[in-house]
């Protein structure tokens, strides 16, 4: 018997890299800048400009806001770049809190990510892709409902299936559809400044209409352009060379990002009256009818692609966080195990695709910003109150890249006052996202801190288990990884 298991033993050691069983961190510099990229442009700057320009109340006041959020975006990425190479496990927020604030913040950002959080913002996403699918087929009567629903679904089915196919599929996917927004923003912004600078400005000549702002008003404007800049937060999850290509990543796509979000803006506004952009549930198709003839129709084209790019992105991260909380004991064991073969975290994806699907079936556009936003803020604010606790009690611990003290504590004053401030501005969609994320408080305490469920409960879970994962072809892994 004891032969047999140094046999066993010997046989394990045998086996190279490829052939063991574990998660890889296979993303390099190029790949994790086209996962920011292509996980921030997608629906949001197509969709968010409406709100923005609608809470904010001037073209002015809505361009001040674009740049105020994408310079919040930068100061949070520097943040996480700071969280990324001080915590150099995989998990991204999980870890974050974990190892600052505790195991019950950080399972309550398990909690809502896959309640909640993931599914609304893929069925978010995804009904913007389907609509710019199927509207030009209808033009100019109204596309059918069910079937922009329909085609969402299916967007959503392929990249969750090429997601558990391969990471370095879904990787190439990705750096590709970066590539197609770029020319999709530069498109946009190309006849915007030319005719700007031929002296089209009259949508530019009331000024900053400060009466026209107000204080319930504000959050929802900032709410709608954050949206479009979300995403920078989730690419540590799979970094390689975490040190080098996690701070270099972050800030050069913020960046890029902020100065490409505000030039769009401008060719909106140069090209589009105010009340023209209202009127607007596309965007970007309005504005290339306007500016664009003879390419109006392939910018729904392009809007598609940037939506299934976000789509991947967070197809691509998120059950990876759910991976290393259920290797942690935070979350149920069958969440940590990966497929034999493929290598890719088989279980999680599975399972969370159904929330996907009947919350896009159920969802609403607006209604999906508002309650993502909140819990969504709401945590990140958390990651970088912790960041700041632990450089105060671990002064010593090994910190890579550090941010500047200033950039640090106001980005989490300026993410706490916007999370309180949406209370009194949208009551009914924060206090439900505010009370299903306190429902994960005592799901903790009787299934985490102190297991008191019946036995007969635990012994369906796991057999239940257990046949999944002979089902799916999947095992824990049998190599540690970060």
């Amino acid at each position: 018997m004891g032969h047999t298991q140094m046999n066993k033993e010997d046989d394990n050691k045998k086996k190279t890299d490829e052939e063991l069983v574990h998660l890889r961190r296979e993303i390099g510099l190029l790949p994790a800048v086209s996962f920011i990229m292509g996980t921030v442009v997608g629906s949001g700057i197509f969709i968010a400009p409406k709100g923005v320009l609608m809470n904010s109340g001037s073209v002015e006041l809505s361009l001040l806001v674009w740049g105020l959020c994408g310079v919040l975006s930068l100061f949070g990425a520097l943040c996480y770049a700071e969280l990324g190479t001080t915590f150099t496990k995989s998990g991204g927020h999980f870890t974050y809190l974990l190892e600052t604030l505790g195991p019950l913040p950080a399972f309550l950002r398990l909690w809502v990510e896959f309640l909640f959080i993931r599914p609304a913002a893929t069925s978010l996403v995804s009904l913007a892709f389907g609509r710019y699918v199927v509207e030009p087929f209808f033009a100019p009567c109204a596309a059918p409902t069910m079937l922009i629903k329909l085609v969402s679904i299916l967007g959503v089915t392929f990249l969750v299936a090429i997601n558990c196919w391969s990471v370095r599929l879904a990787s190439h996917i990705q750096v590709s559809l970066t590539f197609i927004k770029m020319f999709a923003l530069v498109l946009v912004i190309i006849p915007g400044v030319i005719a700007l600078v031929k002296g089209k400005t009259e949508n530019f000549q009331n000024g900053f209409e400060f009466e026209s702002l107000t204080l319930d008003r504000l959050p929802l404007a900032i709410y709608n352009g954050l949206y479009a800049y979300s995403g920078c937060s989730y690419i540590t999850l799979s970094v390689s060379c975490l040190y080098r290509n996690i701070p270099l990543a972050i800030i050069s796509s913020m960046v890029t990002m902020t100065v490409l979000y505000v030039l769009v803006n401008v060719a909106y506004y140069t090209m589009l009256a105010p009340t023209e952009l209202l009127l607007s549930d596309a965007v970007a198709v309005t504005f290339a009818t306007c500016a664009l003839q003879g390419l109006d129709s392939v910018i729904p084209v392009l809007v598609a692609l940037s939506c299934l790019g976000t789509l991947n992105g967070g197809i691509f991260v998120s059950p990876r966080m759910l991976f290393v909380g259920a290797r942690e004991g935070y979350w149920p064991q069958i969440f940590s195990t990966i497929h034999i073969r493929r290598h890719t975290p088989l279980p999680a994806l599975l399972l969370m695709y159904p929330l996907m699907v009947i919350m896009l079936i159920s969802g609403d556009i607006s209604q999906l910003i508002s309650l993502t936003s909140f819990s969504h803020w709401f945590f990140i604010a958390l990651a970088t109150l912790g960041m700041l606790i632990h450089r105060y009690r671990f002064p010593l611990h090994p910190r890579p890249f550090k941010v500047p003290l200033v950039v640090a504590v106001t980005f989490t004053a300026v993410s706490f006052f916007i999370v309180g401030l949406s209370l009194y501005s949208d009551l009914w969609n924060t206090g439900c996202s505010c009370v299903v994320t306190l429902s994960g408080v005592p799901v903790y305490y009787m299934t985490i801190y102190h297991f008191c469920l019946p036995p007969t409960w635990r012994r369906i879970f796991n057999y239940c288990s257990k046949q999944l994962q002979i089902l799916l072809e999947v095992a824990q892994q049998e190599v540690k990884t970060c």
